[in-house]
């Protein structure tokens, strides 16, 4: 057992170190960069929903982008430092995000479950439930915005 352990806890500590490495600016660019990404998907899904004209593998792509990203840590990037700064632009994210853990606990796993639930229904096809879906997943957004993002 201690053999099987020892690994693990030599991967945990690697990874922390690589995070605490990255400079603050950086991890505000990556941030803004991952939300970037998502908000452009969320875009295509849209466009194709609402333009009439659907395109059944550009949705299942962006849904999956948008899954992927949402799955990948992102939570990572909010690290000490990284509460006032600019990556690309000048940080957004309210002083709460470091704060109200509980809340934004709560607004992070029902947009990784939409964004899951995305993935999911693209694959189908069925443009009507996508859009359904769209909208589910854009209040999850809308969510974290309203409370964690400050306005322009």
């Amino acid at each position: 057992m201690k053999f099987k352990l020892l690994p693990m806890l030599l991967a945990v500590t690697l990874a922390g170190t690589a995070f605490a490495q990255v400079k603050p600016e950086d991890a505000i660019k990556f941030r803004q960069s991952g939300y970037g990404f998502m908000a452009w998907n969320m875009q295509r899904i849209k466009m194709n929903v609402e333009g009439g004209n659907y395109n059944k593998d550009e949705v299942i792509k962006a849904a999956n982008a948008i899954q992927a990203i949402a799955n990948s840590g992102m939570g990572a990037l909010y690290l000490p430092g990284t509460d006032k700064g600019k990556g690309w632009e000048e940080t957004r994210a309210k002083a709460n995000v470091w704060t109200d853990k509980e809340k934004l606990g709560k607004v992070a796993m029902a947009f990784n479950k939409e964004a899951n639930e995305m993935a999911k229904v693209a694959a189908t096809g069925d443009a009507g439930a996508v859009e359904e879906q769209l909208g589910k997943l854009g209040g999850t957004c809308k969510g974290c915005h309203d409370d964690f993002k400050a306005k322009r």
